[in-house]
């Protein structure tokens, strides 16, 4: 792995400076909110999917070697035969609670996470050749970052999913910050005893937080080598083949989640997504349309599958077919800037041009810096001979991106 750390998501993951991602470039789709590894999304899993015994309650299957998380690989080689490694048990063997780690646990249970931190950093001072203290003191990192974002986006969690973690200043200083001294407590364990399974899967994330999605690829690959029953660590090699364009390889990812977890919404939704990058519209519509119906009988329900399946048929020239599923979305969750956007263009389209111009002036009102937006509208604005407002409209777009209007 690179030394340093990232994601991807249709909707949109995390990241770090990465060595380069795909040589070929990616359909449009990688650029929408379902298909690429969204930071968000990820985000979304630190604080919500994960809980109390996350830790302990992984299976106790252990990598074949003790791996290292920073390059070079002799960093942990070097270090594996110390004297002092009293958690170097056979590669194979688990690793067994100390129970003067218990109160980290029980904090880490609690939600209590920088009581967490401080009780394992002081369990390291007298044990610092613990694998499971800087394990569990990674993980305890790692869900810090989730906790921040989940802290500064409440007031935003409708629109939150469907950013792509940019423009968030300190926010994802912290991030990157956070995701970095994760990893480096990963390989610090690491030295003492192999991985788990799951350690594995929280350095893949890591990687995706810092955007190295080829890091990702490779721990999420080990992680489901040594336990092929994790759905989520399936879900998220999915996302990461899919962000840098391994289509096919992505659906087989996304399948085997679908294995584990038969109505996952999310996966077959990226399902989708991979068959529509593959130019196969009619697999895609199925999986849009399997993965809407899995949620008629949901009181929550998910709105990507609805946007993603009109946007396919915006892509193929279908706006009548769009609209219905686009209302559809706005209903479930009215404030996704991508929708109304999405049900701007089609309205467009269909020469409804009062009904796109509020489209895309309510989402303008969600996303104001989106340069795309101003664009659109200023074209609706100039077919209704608004000419005024169309050139104060491409103005604004033109200085949102950098360029000059020609208006």
């Amino acid at each position: 792995m690179s030394s340093t750390l990232p994601v991807v998501n249709r909707k949109g993951l995390p990241r770090i400076a990465l060595s380069s991602v795909a040589s070929r470039p990616l359909p449009d789709t990688v650029s929408r909110i379902g298909a690429s590894l969204c930071l968000p999304c990820l985000l979304c899993f630190l604080w919500l999917a994960q809980r109390a015994a996350a830790r302990t309650q992984d299976s106790p299957v252990k990598a074949q070697q003790s791996p290292s998380f920073t390059t070079p690989v002799s960093a942990v080689q070097a270090n594996a035969s110390s004297a002092s490694a009293k958690d170097a048990a056979e590669p194979g063997e688990p690793l067994a609670p100390d129970p003067a780690l218990a109160p980290a646990r029980l904090l880490l249970q609690q939600g209590k996470l920088s009581e967490a931190e401080a009780a394992t950093r002081n369990f390291l001072l007298a044990h610092a050749d613990s694998a499971e203290a800087h394990f569990l003191l990674g993980f305890i990192l790692f869900r810090e970052i989730g906790e921040k974002w989940r802290e500064a986006g409440k007031a935003q969690e409708a629109t939150l999913p469907y950013s792509d973690g940019s423009g968030i200043g300190s926010l994802a200083e912290f991030r990157d910050a956070k995701a970095r001294e994760s990893l480096a407590e990963f390989t610090a364990g690491a030295r003492y005893h192999a991985a788990s399974a799951f350690d594995l899967k929280i350095v893949a994330l890591d990687y995706l937080l810092l955007k190295h999605n080829m890091d990702a690829d490779r721990w999420l690959t080990q992680s489901v080598q040594l336990n092929s029953r994790d759905a989520q660590a399936w879900y998220y090699l999915g996302r990461t083949k899919y962000s840098t364009g391994q289509f096919r390889e992505a659906i087989e990812a996304f399948e085997q989640c679908l294995k584990l977890e038969p109505r996952n919404v999310e996966a077959e939704n990226n399902v989708g997504l991979s068959y529509e990058a593959l130019q196969r519209p009619d697999e895609a519509i199925q999986a849009f349309e399997n993965a809407i119906a899995w949620q008629t009988e949901s009181s929550a329900k998910d709105p990507e599958p609805f946007i993603e399946i009109a946007h396919l048929y915006l892509n193929e020239n279908q706006p009548e077919k769009a609209v219905p599923y686009l209302s559809q979305s706005i209903a479930i969750s009215p404030n996704v800037s991508k929708a109304h956007e999405e049900l701007g263009k089609a309205y467009s389209l269909l020469h409804r041009l009062s009904e796109a111009q509020a489209e895309l002036e309510k989402a303008i009102v969600l996303t104001p810096q989106a340069p795309n937006l101003h664009c659109l509208l200023a074209a609706v604005y100039s077919k209704q001979g608004l000419e005024e407002k169309a050139k104060a409209e491409s103005d604004r777009c033109a200085a949102l991106s950098g360029t000059h209007s020609t208006s």
